[in-house]
């Protein structure tokens, strides 16, 4: 399959020997012999060693709310520590598929949350290298007759030993143009996810109703998809909450009068078109700056370090979520 699809052989000093205890390829060093079945390991001593707490701990940080998906994640590498711990006794399990779907709008955290999961699944031995490559269907698909191939090949070449996110996958199949070669693209993945499954994760991200319409008409590459995450749009107190952690990051605050009217933007920006979540409170917060910048500007004289941060009611009010 390697061959055909024109990756080449992994070299043996690229890879760890297989987190599941599954034959090493040629040229690695032999499995470990088993632990006696009377021997004991210390689970709290490997998940330190693993170093998985450390991204865990950074996805909470870096993203508010989002339970349901976060507890998911935390199965997911409980399973394939113990997995590993498992193969060092001689009980091999067979590795997992670890193939998934996230689905939910735009903004809720669909690419941080694959990002991380590929430095988890490095941390933890199941990819070579834990990179993220994330991609569109014109990233894969041609436009004429010989073009979709290579287009795919190269997409997965790069994003071998590591996580290919697809976002929008949906459109890679359309069932209104029969000359349409989204299909050839899926055809190529459908084989790469399940011959090479050792050394690529694949996630596929886009609305729940859509993914669920493209999976009907692909039934094969529906069978491939182990996880199916949901992933929930952010109440307003946590798309208040993203905002102010925004702010900070970025040295700003929210005067006290501010306060009601940011989240009287966020409600009524919530409650209209092409809302994107964490995505459209940062644009709210980067037009807040533009328009706080321009009052500087425009009143000229002295500034303190305070009015250099603070963003007003004004800075706001202005917006088009108010005025339109």
């Amino acid at each position: 399959m390697s061959e055909r699809l024109g990756f080449g052989m992994r070299p043996s000093g690229d890879s760890p020997a297989p987190a599941n205890g599954s034959a090493a390829g040629a040229g690695a060093p032999p499995p470990a012999p088993p632990l006696p079945p009377g021997s004991r390991i210390d689970l709290a001593r490997e998940r330190a060693d693993s170093h998985i707490d450390e991204v865990l701990d950074a996805l909470e940080a870096e993203l508010v709310g989002l339970a349901p998906v976060k507890t998911r994640i935390r199965e997911i590498a409980a399973l394939l520590l113990i997995d590993r711990i498992r193969a060092r006794f001689g009980i091999d399990s067979g590795r997992p598929n670890l193939h998934m779907c996230f689905t939910g709008s735009p903004g809720t955290g669909k690419t941080t949350v694959a990002t991380r999961l590929a430095e988890l699944l490095h941390r933890l031995g199941y990819v070579r290298q834990g990179h993220l490559v994330s991609v569109t269907r014109d990233d894969l698909v041609g436009q004429y007759v010989g073009h979709t191939a290579p287009k795919t090949k190269e997409v997965l070449k790069r994003a071998m030993g590591g996580v290919l996110f697809i976002d929008e996958a949906y459109y890679l199949y359309r069932a209104e143009n029969e000359r349409d070669y989204g299909q050839e693209a899926i055809e190529i993945l459908l084989q790469v996810m399940e011959n090479q499954r050792d050394d690529l994760v694949v996630v596929l991200a886009g609305y729940k109703d859509r993914m669920d319409a493209f999976f009907s008409s692909n039934p094969g590459m529906s069978s491939r998809i182990a996880h199916h995450i949901d992933f929930p749009d952010y109440e307003p107190a946590e798309l208040e909450e993203i905002g102010h952690l925004m702010m900070a990051r970025e040295g700003y605050r929210l005067a006290p009068d501010t306060e009601p009217v940011f989240r009287d933007y966020l409600e009524r920006r919530r409650a209209q078109p092409r809302f994107a979540n964490a995505r459209s409170v940062r644009n709210a917060i980067e037009r807040a700056r533009l328009r706080h910048a321009s009052r500087l500007m425009a009143g000229g004289g002295e500034v303190t370090r305070a009015e250099l941060t603070t963003l007003r009611p004004q800075d706001f009010l202005t917006s088009r979520v108010f005025t339109g």
